[in-house]
């Protein structure tokens, strides 16, 4: 089987709204409702773990989740304090009687498509683990905790990360518990499966794959829509 895990548990304290960024509006629809229908429409995709806030598990399931109609079987399930926490609870979550490959999505990426999905499912079945990213375009500098600059990055290496990152369950599984036990806090999923020495596939990802942090990016998705 074949599990996505949606995380949108983030206080969007960037957005600087009162309502969470994932439940803002976006040409008509909240933001969370495009990611949960990307992966509603992936044949590959058996089964969607929506993770929310605690506090709006109800809310989720009335006025974001039953509008949309989604075909597939979707499990709310509550977030944590941090993002770490919320995807660790979509994985227990998952029936792992039935798991082969778990496939975690940033809510707030509204623009994934179905292509990337499978991409990223399939490399994860050939490697263990697989992850969209792009090529840094920018200079990259790396600055002191004074705010000035101390070296200039090699950027024909460096990849930008995104999501959906796809794992076999065994693997994802492990790598979470021990960063858990050993109180490590990665950024992405994919860090935790690096502590075990893991590899991980990068296959190219899509620059319409943002992440809405902030306002500027919500000008930019409506534009992009």
């Amino acid at each position: 089987m074949i599990s996505a895990i949606i995380v949108a548990a983030g206080k969007g304290i960037r957005m600087n709204d009162k309502l969470r960024k994932q439940y803002l509006v976006l040409a008509g629809r909240p933001i969370l409702a495009y990611s949960l229908l990307a992966f509603d429409v992936c044949d590959l995709i058996d089964h969607i773990i929506l993770v929310v806030p605690k506090k709006d598990v109800d809310y989720c399931w009335k006025d974001i989740v039953s509008p949309l109609k989604l075909y597939k079987k979707i499990n709310l399930v509550a977030g944590g304090e941090k993002r770490q926490e919320s995807a660790y609870n979509g994985l227990m979550a998952v029936d792992k009687d039935t798991a082969e490959i778990v496939v975690i999505h940033d809510g707030v990426r509204p623009f994934v498509s179905q292509a990337q999905i499978a991409a990223c499912i399939t490399g994860a079945k050939e490697y263990s683990a697989c992850i969209p990213a792009v090529p840094a375009n920018d200079t990259l500098k790396q600055v002191d905790s004074s705010g000035f600059i101390c070296d200039t990055l090699k950027r024909d290496d460096i990849f930008l990360a995104q999501t959906p990152q796809a794992f076999q369950y065994d693997l994802i599984i492990k790598a979470h518990k021990n960063a858990r036990r050993e109180g490590f806090a990665g950024t992405d999923d994919a860090s935790l499966v690096e502590r075990l020495g893991g590899n991980i596939k990068i296959i190219y990802g899509s620059r319409r794959n943002i992440k809405i942090t902030n306002r500027e990016d919500l000008i930019f998705a409506t534009a992009l829509l």
